[in-house]
């Protein structure tokens, strides 16, 4: 393990040596705290209403006019960020020619694996915990269901981990990073459109699609649910992206 630590560090340090880093959490800063924001002043709204007609009005829940819809907001956010994290994991080792050094290197393809993934996965977490300063806000002044909160991030986690697997795999298949970052993107939505083409068919095609899409699997979370289905979904998504990236590499090592 401490192979993979080494080099998850390694891949952090790159991240914050770089402007991605920068970017991607000024990025996610941005559009996630303008969702934020835009659920606070609707909630307000109504709450404002509510006050006028208070025996006609349904209870206040923050969770459900805040934090459900800002959470909901949350895969739009990743759709865009995240080919970036995951563009140059290995397509610029394979661009510098350092990746014939990271092979021949004593560790493992999977410490390579699980080290690049981390590493990717502990900037994925900054992002996180940059959101957590705009729900920290709510409990200074409404008294949010944090076990929902907590769902709800369990969620954020899971499906962010499995988008970094799986576009882990899509950067060692090419040298540039401009193409790793439209693969991923082009894949991530497809995982996306899979849902919609769901919503209009009945067969057994479409129960597939509803299945195999990201976003209906992320909903329960959203709404403080956890089902063992859309944890086992993420998690084989995990395995299968780390799966691919090890059998990719495995091939750079017999060119190597």
């Amino acid at each position: 393990m401490s192979n993979v630590w080494t080099i998850a560090r390694r891949e952090l340090n790159v991240y914050f040596s770089s402007p991605i880093a920068y970017i991607v959490l000024a990025m996610f800063s941005l559009i996630f705290g303008y969702f934020f924001a835009s659920g606070v002043a609707f909630f307000q709204s109504i709450s404002a209403q509510a006050a006028m007609n208070p025996g006609m009005a349904p209870p206040m829940n923050v969770n459900q006019f805040v934090i459900q819809p800002t959470l909901g907001n949350f895969t739009i956010i990743l759709l865009f960020l995240m080919p970036m994290v995951t563009m140059r994991l290995f397509a610029e080792e394979q661009r510098q020619g350092t990746i014939e050094l990271l092979l021949t290197s004593p560790v493992t393809d999977y410490e390579i694996i699980l080290g690049k993934w981390l590493g990717a996965v502990l900037l994925y977490g900054c992002m996180l915990g940059l959101s957590l300063i705009s729900m920290a806000v709510l409990f200074l002044y409404t008294r949010p269901d944090w076990k929902a909160l907590l769902a709800g991030y369990l969620g954020m986690l899971l499906i962010g981990s499995s988008l970094l697997a799986i576009g882990a795999f899509l950067s060692t298949l090419t040298k540039n990073q401009i193409v790793a970052g439209a693969l991923t993107f082009g894949l991530f939505l497809l995982l996306w459109v899979l849902d919609w083409v769901s919503q209009y068919s009945t067969s057994m095609v479409g129960k597939v699609c509803s299945y195999l899409a990201m976003p209906p699997h992320f909903e329960q979370f959203t709404k403080g649910v956890i089902e063992l289905k859309d944890v086992v979904y993420y998690l084989s998504a995990i395995f299968l992206g780390l799966f691919l990236s090890k059998r990719s590499i495995e091939s750079m090592r017999w060119k190597a």
